[in-house]
């Protein structure tokens, strides 16, 4: 997303867009965003995250299911900025992935880059692509999907 305008959404913004809290709050930061197009942002992955303690003593490796979680969450703030919606009323929530493939492990000092973009929309349901890269190498990928509901409905 090389043309996209630049942007930064801090740690604050973002809590206002996404439910998450720690420890299951995976962004840390917005670097550009294009309404209708696709987002980039990041987590710096640290060794105090409370998951390493399990996953593995000794060899810590950030679990594959919190990365796509991680861009699951990226598209949910993608989703919120470009529909301009109160997400103190809805909520986005994941509701599938395709062609998932992890490709290598995400270690304590890695900054996880993530980026979603749109592939297409239909009412209240997006299916995005999304990409995590640390230092420029493909870490994981896939198709996610979700849709947009209102709090209230649930």
């Amino acid at each position: 997303m090389s043309n996209a305008p630049a942007f930064v959404d801090d740690i604050r913004s973002i809590m206002q867009m996404l439910p998450h809290r720690y420890p299951f709050l995976l962004v840390d930061r917005v670097v550009s965003f294009e309404s209708g197009v696709g987002i980039t942002a990041y987590k710096n992955v640290t060794f105090n995250e409370n998951f390493f303690q399990g996953h593995f003593p000794g060899q810590p490796i950030m679990p594959g299911v919190l990365i796509l979680e991680a861009l699951a969450q990226t598209g949910g703030i993608f989703v919120v900025k470009t529909l301009g919606i109160d997400s103190s009323d809805k909520l986005f929530l994941f509701t599938g992935i395709d062609g998932v493939k992890i490709r290598r492990p995400v270690v304590p000092g890695d900054r996880l880059n993530m980026e979603a973009s749109v592939i297409k929309r239909k009412l209240n349901i997006w299916k995005m692509q999304g990409r995590a890269t640390v230092d420029g190498d493909l870490v994981a990928e896939g198709i996610f999907t979700a849709a947009v509901v209102d709090k209230g409905k649930m």
